[in-house]
């Protein structure tokens, strides 16, 4: 497995079906993509597929994760509580871009009632390709990592 190439996705049951359109995404872009779940529309408790991407990304299993549910605001919650985790709910272009420059976020969380797919897409793609800018922001990040 690339790690550079590997995506780790989980969602709620209010986002199952904008997962499942962001998996197709990426593996037309070439990535592997790993999915924590949930597998239908049936309602489910987000913060089991929270934790799991959470987990696997603190670990150091992933490089990268996505998570969605609703909102994104509890994945969002749940994903921070993991060490060395930034997970940065995002909605428009320039705090996706942003997330990645300037916090090296490590996991994209969505609102699947929130982004529409044209939107999703979007965010993904300058997620993945916005590389860390390091210098003083590195610094910040391992303050907050300490």
């Amino acid at each position: 497995m690339d790690k550079d190439r590997s995506i780790f996705i989980g969602s709620d049951h209010a986002a199952y079906e904008l997962k499942e359109k962001i998996k197709v995404y990426l593996s037309d872009k070439g990535y592997h993509v790993e999915d924590a779940g949930t597998k239908s529309t049936a309602s489910v408790n987000y913060v089991d597929y929270g934790k799991k991407v959470a987990n696997a990304v603190s670990q150091g299993q992933y490089l990268k994760g996505i998570l969605l549910c609703g909102t994104g605001l509890g994945m969002s919650v749940v994903a921070n509580r993991f060490p060395n985790v930034r997970a940065a709910l995002c909605s428009d272009i320039f705090s996706a871009k942003m997330s990645r420059l300037h916090n090296d976020s490590n996991i994209l969380v969505l609102g699947g009632r929130i982004v529409g797919d044209i939107l999703a897409f979007a965010l993904v793609q300058t997620w993945l390709t916005t590389e860390f800018e390091g210098g003083r922001h590195l610094e910040r990040i391992q303050t907050i990592d300490s």
